[in-house]
């Protein structure tokens, strides 16, 4: 039985999209109870992100929705997944020895304001296990070299697929990941950067942002490409500083932006808010 769904599409724009969807949906018995629409007059494509409710449609399955309504998205050429809004989306997080944006996450999971399962962690350290441990979250520590990042990675694909998880969130996860990962989860991978893209890029961006004097700092959510940071970018935030500011209280602020920046990007990722635009994103936020 399928009582909450939603659907998101794009395809090339042209008349007669949104009175297709929304009649093929009410003429099933579902009521809109949310609808957000993109054209980008550049590309001449067309999103759209439709939440749908059915208080009586014990007929009605995902299955056979799906199977209906491809009819209709193969007439507009349209890329499109239907979701039940109900099933909540499965993760994993990799951390390395910082805990800010691992914590930010586990502390939302559990208040129950963000709409995950995080049904594991993976870690190159183990620095992070006893509180993983405290949450009650499987942890998994694969430590990784050169020699072996072939065999780690291949098991951190295996922790996804054992788990069913949707989603690998790099929780300020210090190793840069294989093009063939990066490949194998296009899409499925989100980073936090330390900085408001394009920006200070290397070991120490505070100490590099403090001596140039900088008033801005910020962070920046994105998914993974084989170009290091240079993936769609999903999420930013800037906090105004200034000279009176220490690198040790810029790393401190910075922290809390990454925090705050990922926790967007995920929360809108599992609510199938984000798609993709080429190298862009389209966001339909609530």
């Amino acid at each position: 039985m399928t009582t909450n769904t939603v659907l998101t599409l794009s395809c090339p724009d042209k008349p007669g999209i949104v009175a297709s969807v929304s009649g093929f949906f009410a003429q099933k018995g579902f009521n809109i109870e949310e609808s957000t629409q993109h054209e980008d007059r550049q590309t001449g494509r067309f999103f759209l992100r439709t939440a749908f409710t059915c208080a009586d449609c014990d007929d009605q399955t995902l299955a056979s929705l799906r199977e209906e309504f491809s009819a209709i998205a193969a007439e507009f050429d349209m890329e499109w997944q239907l979701r039940d809004q109900d099933q909540r989306m499965k993760i994993v997080l990799a951390v390395s020895k910082w805990g800010h944006c691992f914590n930010g996450l586990m502390h939302k999971w559990r208040a129950g304001t963000l709409p995950v399962d995080i049904v594991a962690v993976v870690s190159n350290h183990d620095d992070m296990r006893n509180s993983c441990e405290w949450y009650g979250v499987p942890y998994y520590h694969l430590p990784v070299s050169n020699e072996n990042r072939p065999e780690q990675e291949a098991q951190i694909l295996q922790i996804m697929k054992d788990t069913d998880a949707e989603l690998l969130v790099l929780a300020r996860y210090m190793q840069i990941l294989s093009d063939n990962l990066c490949r194998q989860l296009s899409g499925r991978a989100i980073n936090i950067h330390h900085s408001f893209l394009p920006g200070f890029k290397g070991a120490k961006p505070y100490h590099q942002a403090y001596e140039r004097g900088v008033k801005l700092i910020g962070a920046t959510a994105h998914y993974v490409t084989a170009d290091l940071d240079e993936g769609p970018i999903i999420e930013q935030a800037v906090e105004r500083v200034s000279h009176a500011n220490s690198p040790d209280e810029l790393v401190e602020i910075g922290r809390d932006v990454e925090t705050v920046v990922l926790n967007r990007a995920v929360n809108w990722h599992a609510q199938h808010r984000v798609l993709m635009n080429g190298n862009r994103t389209v966001v339909f936020r609530r």
